[in-house]
């Protein structure tokens, strides 16, 4: 058995591919795990983590990761929202009558990262909607993922394809935006034993400082 988180991280993992530089942002404990998975298996990945509390190379916060990706020089980026649509983009400032921490450089990293993989666990109608009440930002990502669905970006048409399922069949009800799907979606691929191994013990060993909570949510036991 292998948890839901577990199953993400393979699928952050393999979205990541042969970049050189990953940065993840704060609070974005499923892609560190993913991008951790890989670098077990590519030591040479650089990986910046804007959540690091020990030995974070950003001393002075967002401004030096904005810097390096102005300078393209980092290839693979994280965005989530409080809401999401079939357009790729991204609310982060307000729904549904409540206002969130805001957009940062979100519109910026959007931009100039190459690879921006959107990354929302939450997958229902009011997170996917057929239009953001607020555009935050606007891009061409390669890939939305959620804790039901992988969907690809088709950046010719504008418009999302669904790739694989691992949660749940119905995903079109789920899901307020429209969006291309092939007859039969296939299944999510499920963690190997070889990624499990890795998850639960050299990146659960890495995740545990920067992420205690998730860790032990998810590695019950870890320290």
């Amino acid at each position: 058995m292998h948890a839901k988180e577990e199953l993400l991280a393979c699928v952050v993992a393999r979205l990541i591919g042969e970049a050189a530089h990953v940065a993840v942002g704060a609070a974005s404990p499923i892609p560190a795990a993913g991008a951790l998975l890989l670098k077990q298996r590519n030591p040479a990945l650089r990986l910046s983590f804007l959540h690091k509390r020990k030995g974070n190379p950003f001393t002075e916060g967002s401004r030096e990761l904005f810097d390096l990706a102005g300078q393209g020089r980092i290839d693979v980026f994280f965005l989530g929202g409080a809401q999401i649509d079939g357009e790729a983009n991204v609310n982060l400032v307000r729904a549904e009558g409540r206002r969130f921490p805001g957009s940062f450089g979100s519109a910026f990293m959007y931009g100039v990262v190459p690879k921006v993989i959107l990354f929302r666990e939450e997958h229902s109608p009011r997170v996917l909607v057929p239009k953001v009440e607020f555009i935050s930002a606007t891009g061409n990502p390669v890939a939305l993922l959620t804790g039901k669905a992988l969907f690809a970006w088709q950046k010719e048409k504008r418009r999302f394809r669904l790739e694989s399922v691992h949660d749940g069949d119905d995903i079109r009800s789920q899901t307020g935006f429209d969006y291309d799907a092939p007859q039969a979606a296939p299944r999510t691929p499920v963690p190997t034993e070889k990624e499990l191994a890795l998850l639960r013990g050299p990146v659960a060993k890495e995740m545990a400082p920067n992420y205690p909570e998730f860790a032990r949510r998810v590695w019950p036991g870890i320290s």
